[in-house]
Formats: structure tokens, sequence, C-alpha cells
């Protein structure tokens, strides 16, 4: 048995569905589409796919192998590509993901000028603020931000971000510059709340995390809002550090509080692991880690 051969049938047939599907993709009969499942499936003592004459699904077992076999033909067919001399440049697909604002802010302009650089390469940005799991949902490389859960998972760190406090210059001229987290109180206060009822804002206080009360004259619930609220002199907000970046260079924020700012969180690139990194994915990350780090710079 030829068992890559058998790994690439049982990933079009999960891919497509079924095995007629997979069996016109690949362009062979029904029949050894079904016998080189089967095969697979003896060969590892485990059943793969429940199938009824309607249906198929994933076992438990089939679910887990799929994302290595899927890893496993990649490295393969990668190591062909580099041992022919296929392409000596990067080309084809990636797949990343990036939480919403972060992506939107800083990993789409990277993205889009790496692009022009490689013609050879197509990318999918996945905007979300959940965390994947990258091998059971094909993808290439992540943006993290936070603490990193013991893993498989390669990381390269990109740098660190963190909850800053901030107001306009006219609002600060106008309800002067609050020196401790509870002056707060008798200043406006815009909180973002995905709830709507965000009424404290998180400070760093003798050594710990505080929460501290605010008058929130306006709550919303995107950070978006509280950055333009909050440059059209509505009042103190507190947000992440690379979601005002540039606000502050143009002089329309001011930072506050910055002696009670709360614990970095790191920022990383995270990619499954291997002994050999897709040429692709490797181009991209020489790429873009010095610049994302540029962007991420202590202000």
């Amino acid at each position: 048995m030829d068992k890559f051969e058998s790994m690439t049938v049982f990933v079009t047939v999960a891919d497509e569905g079924g095995f007629s599907a997979a069996a016109r993709r690949l362009g062979m009969p029904l029949a050894t589409v079904s016998r080189k499942v089967t095969e697979l499936e003896e060969s590892l003592k485990l059943r793969l796919i429940n199938r009824t004459t309607r249906w198929i699904a994933l076992t438990e077992g089939g679910a887990a192998f799929l994302a290595s076999a899927r890893q496993i033909l990649e490295t393969l067919h990668e190591a062909e590509r580099v041992a022919t001399g296929e392409y000596a440049e990067p080309r084809g697909g990636l797949t990343i993901t990036a939480p919403i604002v972060f992506g939107r802010l800083h990993v789409l302009p990277i993205v889009t000028e790496f692009l022009r650089a490689h013609p050879q390469v197509e990318i999918r940005l996945l905007l979300m603020d959940r965390v994947v799991n990258l091998l059971e949902e094909q993808i290439d490389l992540s943006v993290r931000i936070g603490e990193l859960a013991e893993s498989s998972l390669m990381a390269i760190r990109l740098g660190s971000i963190r909850q800053v406090v901030v107001a306009s210059p006219a609002y600060l001229r106008a309800h002067g510059r609050p020196n401790h987290p509870d002056e707060l109180i008798a200043h406006d206060g815009v909180v973002f709340a995905t709830d709507g009822s965000g009424k404290a804002m998180t400070f760093r206080i003798n050594h710990e995390n505080r929460s501290v009360p605010v008058r929130s004259r306006l709550t919303v619930t995107t950070a978006e809002a509280a950055i333009d609220a909050a440059i059209a002199d509505a009042g103190i907000t507190q947000v992440r550090c690379y979601q005002v970046i540039d606000a502050i260079d143009r002089g329309k924020l001011e930072l506050v509080l910055r002696s009670f700012e709360t614990d970095d969180a790191p920022l990383s690139f995270v990619y499954p692991s291997g002994r050999l990194v897709p040429l692709k994915l490797r181009a991209f990350l020489d790429f873009a880690a010095p610049r994302i780090k540029a962007r991420m710079r202590v202000f």
C-alpha cells in the first residue's frame, strides 16, 4: 500500500464530503477510492469514516488523523518542491488569522505590501476574536494576543500589548489631568464594554490589578467608538495601546495614568510545528515579523 496516496485519498474524501465526489476530483474509480481508505484504516487499526449509503461522517479518531495527515502531506509536497527546484520564489496560498481590530490596523497593511512583493502568493486573512485550532481549521499562521498555552505550536514573540488610558488634549485642558485612578470618579468616563454595562476600568495599584469605578457618562460597545468619543473631547477612555498609536502620533490623544497600567500581554505569531516550514510561510514570517515589531514600538 502507498500510504501517502491513501492519505491523499482520505483527505480528499473528507474535503469533498463523500467518496463519489472524491473519485471525480481525483479521477479515480469509486471502488479504488473506497479501497484506499479501507486499506488505510486497516493499516492504522482505526476506523476513520462512518459510512452509510447516503452520508459519511468522520469518527473522532478520523478527525484527529485528518489534521495530522494534512500536515504530513503539506510537508511532503514542500520537500518535493525544494528537492526538485520546482520554484525559487514563494507561491501558493496562505491562510492567516488575527484579532479583528489588530488585524485591520496592523496586519492587513503588511499583507498587502507582502502581496505586492510576492505576486505568486495568495492570502486569505481571517479577522476573528477567537482562538482557532490551526490544524483542524487548516490555518498556516495566527496572530495571538495573550499568554500562549502549552502546545506543539511554534511561536515568534512580536512585542507586547497593554491597556492604556487616553484623553484628548482639549479635555485635559478643560478638566485637568488625573494623577491617580481614584480621581477618575470626578472625570467624564468613556467606557468600552461589550455588554454595554461597564462602569469601571482596571489598573495596577500596589502590585495588583484593581477595578476602579468611573463616572461613565458614555458607554459604548466597540473600542473604535470609545476612541472616536475620546478624540471628540467626550472624556477619558481605556483601550489597547495598538488601537491608539496613530491618534497619539497625530496629537489627537494623550496618555494619562501611565504608572498604573496593567501588565503587558505578549503578542505572537504562532504556526504548526514541523521540520520543514513551507517557503511561502517562511517568506511571510521574515517579511512581517520585523514590520509588526516596528509598529509595536513603545511610545
